[in-house]
């Protein structure tokens, strides 16, 4: 990935293989697949419950409420295609998942916005209440 030049205030972009910068905002670019992992719920759990170190399937099962055990593989399963959870067998057959670094590059991010969700959700209930012409909470 290409370094940010001296007192540029926008990170860098990488550059995709047919020389084109990523682009999020175009459809054809590979670079909205990750976005698409990155703000899905359950990846953004994930990365929060795996914060910690490595963790088994059970305790990860057992540490985000209401993942179903198919989707929890999934997602697992599709983080760790995309580099950011690597899955370790060890020597008596258990499996744990941890972050790699490029998956503990998105550690920060995603803690924000599990904040925000928390810190808002107030203000969005009573947003979505005012809209459906419900009364206020």
């Amino acid at each position: 990935m290409p370094r940010p030049r001296p007192g540029s205030r926008r990170p860098a972009r990488a550059r995709l293989s047919d020389g084109h910068l990523a682009n999020v905002y175009s459809a054809a670019c590979p670079s909205r697949q990750a976005l698409d992992r990155l703000a899905d719920k359950w990846s953004v759990l994930l990365v929060g419950s795996l914060e910690g170190g490595p963790r088994r399937f059970g305790q990860l099962f057992a540490a985000i409420d209401g993942i179903s055990e198919k989707m929890l593989a999934q997602t697992l399963r599709s983080l760790e295609r995309d580099g950011l959870v690597v899955r370790r067998e060890g020597e008596d057959r258990s499996v744990t998942y941890e972050l790699t670094s490029l998956g503990r590059t998105v550690r920060e991010p995603m803690a924000a916005i599990r904040a925000w969700a928390e810190r808002y959700i107030d203000d969005i209930e009573r947003a979505r209440a005012a809209t459906d012409g419900l009364p206020p909470r």
